[in-house]
């Protein structure tokens, strides 16, 4: 996690650093030191030349390095700037001029396995930065018309690997970025960016010849929103250090449009997927509190081709989301956690529906999956810290105690039968005899269940659920559910009571 924090900071430096207007004046001196300092926080060690003139800072030989983990042989990123100018322009602004070209190396010597070595270069046309502020909030304005990113060399175990084994091509038009930096106990940070579109070209070979991965894309009107703060001075390497000293970043991306063309070949078949979408957001933010991850892609369709499979498969979605919510650091308190999942309007392909319903029986209407989960936790060790991992796993100690979950909602719509439902569930962690070692709960879940037994019959009359075994569901749903207002409709309360008894729709089934 901190070399991917690592990763953005020095690309954004390279795009070149971060936003907003102050009125005081700024001298080149001050701008470079704010420029070090930035990086410092982050992890890099600065070095370069410094030549001073009337008004400007010139650093040549300008180079950031950062380790890559506790020890030398964890490897080390390493960015080299060649020479900067910061030059006062008269008007209390600094101007930074940067060179064309930038190159970032990563080397990795691990104790086992391959030695890698993989040169980055970032190459920018028609771009312009300029520091405005004062040296307490100082902004970095930054727009480029293009900004490429490519693979330059790799060698593993000091063998060069060519381009028709390993490349990478990443390419932005019309970048507009924007940084506002203070300091404080902490340095705040406030970003925002726009790119007019983002192509990309990878491709990996197997150097042994047995198969290849192609990846070719695009996204369109990219949008970035984020602040942060960064501890003044902490142990980089140790992300739980990091957020007990005050490191936190809450940031949101969006697209208004994507897609690419993915093909594969090996041993085992080859295949390509073709995917397109209307657009993407994408919320993270990590700190004290906790991680969150929320990610949505809007009119997705799906198209793949694969030799063990004989027809082609065509999917397609409204929405396709993901949302995570977890606590990272040991507390005494309660902690939020929650998951939600969403898959709505899904449709396939007729050429798939034929494959297990040849005439059309069951109803081919969009289906929706969605599930949204949250609760509370104490969390018992630091998720971050290995240290405690590691304890954890030689001792198989509880990572923590679920306190409660709540079923804010639940849709299953699918084949003509609809599943919904709702729940809210409290645990004593101090019984854990009464449901066999795990905490005893306390709460109800009310379930709605419309279409089941028409769908239940269609199964059957395809061959697909045998007579039998629809007879046992039949009973078990007798058994948990009694008949709704409507047609075909069950309507079921299970509650678990503090005395541990189960009741489903007030008949006590344990």
């Amino acid at each position: 996690m901190p070399r991917f924090s690592l990763l953005i900071n020095s690309t954004a430096l390279s795009l070149c650093l971060p936003a907003t207007m102050a009125l005081a004046d700024l001298t080149a001196d001050e701008v470079w030191a704010d420029w070090q300092a930035y990086m410092a926080s982050t992890g890099y060690v600065v070095s370069g030349s410094e030549a001073r003139g009337n008004g400007s800072v010139t650093v040549t030989d300008l180079s950031m390095r950062s380790a890559l983990g506790e020890t030398p042989a964890d490897g080390a990123l390493e960015v080299s700037m060649g020479t900067i100018e910061f030059r006062e322009q008269g008007d209390g602004t600094v101007a930074v001029v940067l060179p064309a070209r930038n190159a970032y190396r990563m080397d990795l010597a691990p104790e086992t396995g391959e030695k890698i070595a993989m040169t980055l270069v970032y190459d920018q046309t028609d771009h312009n930065m300029v520091a405005s502020g004062d040296p307490s909030e100082i902004t970095y304005a930054y727009t480029a018309q293009s900004a490429c990113m490519t693979l330059d060399s790799l060698t593993v175990d000091g063998v060069a690997i060519g381009e028709d084994v390993a490349r990478i091509a990443m390419t932005m038009t019309d970048v507009a970025y924007e940084n506002r930096t203070s300091t404080d106990t902490l340095r705040n940070v406030a970003q925002s960016m726009a790119v007019a579109g983002l192509s990309y070209d990878l491709n990996f070979a197997d150097p042994e010849g047995e198969g290849t991965v192609g990846l070719k894309g695009a996204m369109q009107g990219l949008a970035f929103e984020g602040a942060g703060t960064l501890p003044l001075q902490s142990e980089t390497q140790d992300i739980n250090a990091m957020l007990s000293d005050g490191f936190a970043f809450d940031g949101a991306f969006t697209t208004q449009s994507g897609n690419y063309d993915m093909s594969f070949s090996g041993p085992d078949g080859s295949g390509t997927v073709n995917n397109t979408s209307q657009g993407a957001d994408l919320r993270a933010s990590l700190g004290p509190d906790g991680l969150t991850y929320d990610v949505r892609q809007r009119e997705v369709n799906t198209n793949m081709l694969m030799t063990e499979f004989p027809l082609p498969l065509s999917f397609s979605a409204a929405e396709v989301g993901t949302g995570i919510t977890m606590p990272l650091q040991k507390s005494n308190e309660e902690q939020d956690f929650g998951l939600a999942i969403t898959l709505s309007d899904f449709t396939m392909s007729d050429l798939i529906w034929g494959l297990f319903d040849p005439e059309g029986q069951l109803p081919r209407d969009p289906a929706t999956i969605a599930i949204d989960l949250s609760g509370k936790a104490k969390v018992l060790f630091d998720f971050l810290d290995p240290a405690q991992a590691a304890v954890l796993e030689e001792t198989g100690a509880l990572p923590g105690e679920l306190n409660a979950l709540t079923l804010n909602a639940l849709t299953l719509d699918v084949a003509g039968a609809k599943l919904t439902g709702t729940g809210d569930f409290v645990f004593d962690n101090g019984d854990l005899v009464t449901f066999d070692g795990m905490p005893r709960p306390e709460g109800t879940v009310n379930l709605s269940l419309v279409g089941g037994n028409g769908l239940l019959d269609k199964l059957v009359g395809m061959g697909l659920v045998p007579q039998d075994q629809a007879m046992g569901a039949r009973m078990m749903m007798g058994l948990f559910a009694v008949p709704g207002a409507g047609p075909d409709t069950l309507n079921s309360l299970i509650e678990v009571t503090p005395e541990g008894q189960v009741l489903a729709n007030g008949q006590r089934i344990r």
